[in-house]
């Protein structure tokens, strides 16, 4: 009896231990297949420490070339300057590649200058708003201040506005902050980031969008009123610390020429607001000269390094930044950082002379700011049709697509866009940076950018996490600069993307998509009381 316990609790045991391999035996057969080449991750490091070029890059792209607005001549500028450059570092197939159709057309600012001159000289930091029009030489003229809060308050101005300055209705406040101008995610917030939701309070107020939609459909009416009254110059509040910010006209090519229209930072505006409600006379004299040109398409800037696997160089590996920016200063973190990023991961590959199974490509994206047209004019030429949503030759040839959009701040880790396929993958291509503090993998979807145009497909598209530094105070703002660059975290970004890129070059299977969910059918009959 005591000899069958025993034969029957070794069985039992050995049942028990198989059991468990069947268990884990797959999760550890999908760690330990993901192959990294610890080698090769090492000269990646010692090219991109040791012989970089971000801080050459930063300069030419930033300094040189200047704003980038799409369509305008900087814009056409830089995309020449990134072709020759991709050329000298010796990537293969450059081409500058129409994506789309753009309405807006061509637009430069020639001459901005704008100045309070009663009830004393002040010389004002101002920005033109992209795609608006120029004054007839020098305007001088009264202020007139725009108390205007719904559509029926425009009656009293009626008459009173021709040929002047009139000062919009403030749309922001300035409230002092006692946050650092520029920070880094902390260990509790990479740790958060880590969840499937935030259980840290978001520190903006929520979003009301129909009180965002009421503001915008009473700026049309303003807008409106302005022009047939035959308003000279229309002056917005916009941006603080003496820093204007961009945006963009409602403007389509072949339209009449809009406005003059400039956003002054807050605290200049505020100040006219204020001696005109104590009943004190405010003049001013502005002059601002821009042209308009025929320019009807986006384009992207495209180089590659051709793969050399017989089965598998056809299949693309992407890595993008999009290279316009707004008019205000050089757009060096948004998105400058992201293409000193992209131009210098390939270089460190191309100088390494690795021979990748499949061809890995770079595109600099136009056109990102009013809505991500250069991408999503990829997309539609060789991944999806547009119209039938059918899938084009190379969707099936897509193996994955990486995009830097968050500023100059170095990479924390990755956003999965809710694949939780990549999982295992992305913790291995990330332990040899765990010393760099880039370890983080996230669920979390992120917006806002190029990465957007390939997720929504159905394809693997993915954007790093990125210290933020001071990108919320200086992106679309003046003050996007050169300066705002941290060569150090840049070429650490640039790294990190090299490495990402080699490894989904090198590996025997494509980045996994999301699985395909079956759509519901419509039910919907209507509201539930």
């Amino acid at each position: 009896m005591i000899t069958n316990l025993n034969n029957k609790s070794m069985k039992n045991k050995k049942i028990s231990i198989a059991l468990l391999l069947l268990l884990f035996f797959p999760t550890w057969l999908m760690s330990q297949s993901e192959n990294v080449d610890r080698g090769m991750i090492y000269k990646i490091k010692q090219e991109g420490l040791k012989n970089s070029s971000v801080e050459d890059l930063a300069f030419w792209l930033t300094d040189f070339i200047g704003p980038r607005l799409t369509a305008s001549t900087g814009f056409n500028h830089a995309d020449e300057w990134a072709k020759k450059k991709m050329e000298e570092f010796g990537f293969q197939n450059v081409r500058i590649e129409a994506a789309k159709d753009f309405t807006r057309g061509g637009w430069d600012n020639l001459k901005t200058y704008a100045a309070m001159t009663a009830p004393y000289y002040s010389n004002f930091a101002c920005n033109p708003v992209a795609w608006s029009g120029s004054t007839n030489g020098i305007v001088k003229s009264a202020v007139v201040f725009l108390d205007v809060k719904a559509d029926s308050d425009l009656l009293k101005y009626k008459g009173k506005v021709a040929g002047k300055i009139v000062l919009m209705p403030s749309t922001a406040t300035y409230e002092v902050s006692y946050e650092p101008l520029a920070s880094r995610l902390t260990d509790a917030q990479l740790k958060d980031l880590t969840m499937a939701s935030s259980s840290t309070p978001s520190r903006r107020p929520p979003f009301d969008r129909a009180a965002m939609m009421a503001q915008r459909a009473l700026r049309l009416k303003i807008s409106d009123f302005l022009k047939s009254e035959g308003a000279a110059v229309i002056l917005n509040s916009s941006g603080t610390f003496n820093v204007p910010r961009s945006n963009g006209a409602n403007y389509k090519s072949g339209d009449k020429e809009p406005i003059a229209e400039l956003n002054l930072p807050i605290e200049d505006h505020g100040r006219m607001v204020r001696l005109l409600q104590h009943n004190i006379p405010v003049e001013m004299e502005i002059e601002i000269q821009n042209k308009f040109f025929d320019s009807p398409t986006v384009y992207n800037v495209i180089g590659e390094i051709p793969g050399t696997d017989k089965l598998l160089k056809n299949e693309i590996v992407l890595l993008g930044a999009h290279i316009d920016s707004w008019n205000g200063g050089t757009g060096a973190a948004d998105n400058g950082s992201g293409c000193i990023v992209m131009l210098e991961a390939l270089r460190i590959l191309k100088n390494l002379d690795i021979a990748p199974r499949r061809t890995i490509r770079i595109a600099l994206w136009g056109g990102e700011e009013q809505g991500l047209f250069g991408s999503s004019g990829y997309v539609e030429k060789y991944l999806v049709d547009p119209a039938t949503k059918e899938h084009k030759p190379d969707y099936d040839k897509f193996a994955a697509y990486f995009n830097m959009d968050n500023g100059s701040g170095k990479y924390r880790g990755i956003y999965m866009q809710e694949n939780e396929l990549v999982r295992p993958i992305f913790e291995e291509w990330l332990k040899p940076f765990e010393d760099m503090g880039c370890s983080t993998i996230t669920i979390r979807n992120t917006s806002g950018t190029d990465h957007l145009s390939f997720d929504r497909v159905g394809l693997p598209g993915f954007q790093f996490i990125q210290d933020a530094i001071e990108y919320e105070r200086g992106y679309h703002t003046v003050m996007d600069t050169y300066e705002r660059l941290v060569m150090d975290d840049l070429k650490q970004n640039a790294i990190i993307t090299a490495s990402f890129v080699y490894n989904a070059a090198m590996r025997n299977a494509k980045l996994p998509g999301k699985p395909v969910m079956k759509q519901r059918p419509n039910t919907d009959q209507g509201p539930r009381m």
